[in-house]
C-alpha cells in the first residue's frame, strides 16, 4: 500500500480563530420584558445563564428590538447595530 494512503489524514487548525457566542435580539427583548432591564452587560448574560466567563459575546439580528437598552457586548452584527440605533438604544463595544 503506498504510503499516502497509509498515513492517518490530519486537517488544519487555525490557532489564531475567535470564536464568539452569538446572542440574538429575539433572546435580549425576552431578557428586557422578563427583568425591566435598562442595560444588557456581559454580567447580566452570564448570571441568567446565557454565556459562561470566557465568553466572547457577539449580538446578531434575528427577531425585532421594541425596547431602548444600552447594549455591551465584544462584538455587533451590522443588522443587530442597526436595530438597537433604531430603537434608541446604544451599544458599547467591550
Amino acid at each position: 500500500m503506498p504510503l499516502q494512503r497509509r498515513v492517518p489524514k490530519s486537517g488544519f487548525k487555525n490557532l489564531n480563530r475567535v470564536e464568539y457566542v452569538g446572542i440574538n435580539l429575539d433572546a435580549l427583548q425576552g431578557l428586557v420584558e422578563k427583568y425591566n432591564l435598562s442595560t444588557i452587560d456581559f454580567d447580566v448574560l452570564k448570571s441568567h445563564g446565557l454565556v459562561s466567563k470566557k465568553d466572547l459575546v457577539k449580538i446578531l439580528g434575528r427577531g425585532e428590538l421594541t425596547s431602548k437598552i444600552e447594549v455591551k457586548a465584544h462584538a455587533f452584527s451590522a443588522t443587530a447595530q442597526k436595530a438597537i440605533e433604531a430603537a434608541g438604544g446604544s451599544i458599547v463595544k467591550l
